[in-house]
């Protein structure tokens, strides 16, 4: 099983701040398209498959690996990406919150294995490492915010509501 949370602030001095209703619209465009969010070529392919006032479903080649994610909405606050086929198995969140002294964070979370491999095996391990590394998830993090701050930039972010291209 891997373990691994890694929590960023939203509004870091000297970047351009963002309200917590346009870090949630960063977080809902990314789960539609997580293509936008990642480094170049990858996240090849990501297509919405299914969608309904709670939930969507989407199937992604992320790292050259086909997967399938049911990816379920707490307005506002939580994404939850469920690991339905691929390599992974589990749940990934990214969640928003606001530390003890109301500066909002974004956190990311995960419980999950991989399909196939020896439980706590080399790979795993090798896995857990990389998530807790500074190249895991917090880059992924800060990368999600930046994103966001440039589709704001470009007119493309308003709120909640969202310009899907």
């Amino acid at each position: 099983m891997i373990c691994s949370t890694a929590t960023v602030p939203v509004n870091p001095a000297g970047e351009v701040p963002l309200t917590r209703a346009q870090a949630w619209a960063g977080l809902v465009w990314k789960a539609r398209d997580a293509r936008l969010f990642l480094p170049p070529g990858l996240c090849t392919r990501c297509d919405v498959v299914e969608e309904s006032a709670s939930h969507i479903v989407r199937e992604a080649t992320i790292g050259g690996a086909d997967l399938r994610e049911i990816i379920s909405f707490d307005a506002g606050s939580k994404v939850s990406f469920f690991q339905a086929a691929g390599p992974s198995e589990g749940v990934i969140v990214n969640e928003l919150f606001e530390d003890a002294a109301g500066a909002l964070q974004l956190k990311f979370y995960c419980y999950t294995g991989l399909r196939g491999k020896q439980p706590n095996g080399p790979e795993e391990q090798a896995e857990q490492a990389w998530m807790d590394s500074e190249q895991g998830y917090k880059t992924a993090l800060l990368s999600t915010l930046n994103r966001t701050r440039a589709l704001l930039a470009e007119g493309k972010l308003q709120g909640e509501a969202i310009a899907v291209p």
